[in-house]
């Protein structure tokens, strides 16, 4: 139960990734200001992942 299996480390990094990026000024300005976040953020205490990895 110790050590995370690399197929779930890697869904994690995903997660990490995406949760890390923020939208370019040049793409809210493209859209004039209608998109302003990003949708993937998470806030780890509001939305949890829900992963389930057999091994």
């Amino acid at each position: 139960m110790g050590k995370k299996g690399i197929k779930k480390k890697l869904m994690l990094g995903k997660k990490l990734k995406q949760n890390r990026r923020s939208l370019p000024i040049l793409a809210q300005l493209r859209t004039h200001r209608k998109k302003t976040f990003n949708k993937f953020a998470r806030e780890w205490r509001h939305r949890k992942l829900k992963i389930e990895v057999e091994e």
